[in-house]
């Protein structure tokens, strides 16, 4: 096995913990176990998995108490937020997140409040989605809408933005079209009258996300600017077959966004060969392998050969996705290192890498290639 844990992790996509010491009770905790949203899920079926059955006894370990759900709940709620969440991201040498901070909200710390909290440096990705929603309900015409979108997107780095992040995948399918400016403007009247009779909106409308994330895409291309898309599995309110990313081949394939780094989430899985092919086909795509790691639990090392198998080593980043609570980033970054450990020790056994070229490897995935793609310091 190679030995990795002198180097520091660089959670490239994570978001922030939500303002609470205590949680309201284990059914609560149960909750943070699953993507799914359905409560009969959470209360009587996260019980029953592997991730919740496996976390139980390593957070017991960590927490000093017994392996019960019980006893670990309570160990957990006896310590601040502060205390507990610095502790696991220095138990795991973690040191920096990159927070996409348009999911959940106001329940959450603001970057700059978790970075003033908190032990870890923080910098920000601006999601898109979200950041159109608000401008949605701002203003009036999409000519002042696109115009604000513009300006915020092209002064994401001046914000202090390191990339963008779009959930087009959730809203209407990685199937990007090339829709146009007058596709989106009789998109927008439809929206936005949806929008003043509810007094809020969830953007999926087909011809103007496609539109503005192709936007966004032509700023960030300027730019050199990097962008998330989520691909593969989420929440259940993806189609998981229009998150296959291979739908963005004929993005990729169009050469118009040739100096974008596109940065594909969570191994895309379980389209995650296909995802290995896309990064070993164009030199503008990165894998990334959160939300795999920890949720796909025994299968974590299977998937980490996958994407060893085809992708170029410095194209594949690690990262947790986790959010809300600090024990989902302490197994993330547990299980996710052990497991590239033991990968590339079995690499080794049979002569594809040597201990310096695998060792090289661990620290390209779990810190140098995010800090090379963002251009963090």
């Amino acid at each position: 096995m190679i030995d990795l844990s002198d180097i520091p992790i660089v959670d490239h996509h994570a978001h922030a913990l939500r303002k609470i010491d205590k949680l309201e009770s284990i059914e609560a905790y149960q909750g943070y176990f699953s993507e799914s949203p359905d409560p009969v899920i959470k209360a009587r079926y996260v019980p029953d998995t592997i991730i919740w059955q496996w976390a139980i006894r390593e957070l017991a370990g960590y927490l000093g108490c017994a392996p019960t759900p019980e006893a670990v709940f309570a160990a957990r709620n006896a310590q601040p937020l502060q205390t507990l969440a610095n502790g696991m991201w220095s138990d795991t040498n973690s040191e920096t997140l990159l927070i996409d901070y348009g999911f959940r909200g106001a329940e959450n710390f603001t970057p700059e409040e978790q970075a003033a909290t908190f032990n870890q440096k923080i910098e920000m990705l601006l999601r898109l989605e979200t950041f159109v929603q608000e401008l949605v309900m701002q203003y009036p015409t999409f000519s002042r809408m696109f115009d604000a979108f513009v300006a915020g997107v092209e002064g994401a780095r001046a914000s202090g933005h390191v990339g963008l992040k779009s959930i087009i995948a959730y809203r209407t399918g990685l199937d990007i079209e090339w829709a146009t400016r007058d596709d989106a403007v009789r998109a927008f009247g439809m929206v936005k009258d949806q929008a003043d009779r509810e007094g809020k909106i969830r953007i999926a409308n087909k011809p103007l996300n496609d539109f503005l994330v192709l936007t966004a895409l032509e700023i960030a291309n300027r730019q050199e600017m990097p962008i998330q898309f989520h691909t593969g599995f989420g929440d259940p309110d993806v189609d998981l077959l229009k998150a296959n990313p291979l739908y963005m081949r004929p993005l990729l394939q169009s050469d118009k966004f040739r100096n974008v780094p596109f940065v594909l989430l969570h191994a895309s899985y379980p389209y995650v060969r296909e995802l290995g092919y896309l990064a070993a086909m164009y030199p503008n795509v990165y894998m990334d392998i959160s939300l795999a790691i920890p949720f796909i639990t025994t299968e974590i090392p299977r998937m980490i050969h996958e994407a060893l198998g085809l992708t170029p080593i410095t194209k594949i980043m690690y990262s947790s996705d986790a959010f809300s609570i600090p024990e989902i980033f302490w197994l993330a970054n547990r299980w996710g290192r052990a497991a590239l450990e033991r990968v590339l020790g079995e690499i080794v056994q049979v002569g594809a890498l040597t201990e310096t070229q695998a060792r090289h490897a661990g620290e390209q995935i779990l810190s140098l290639n995010a800090r090379r793609v963002y251009g963090l310091k």
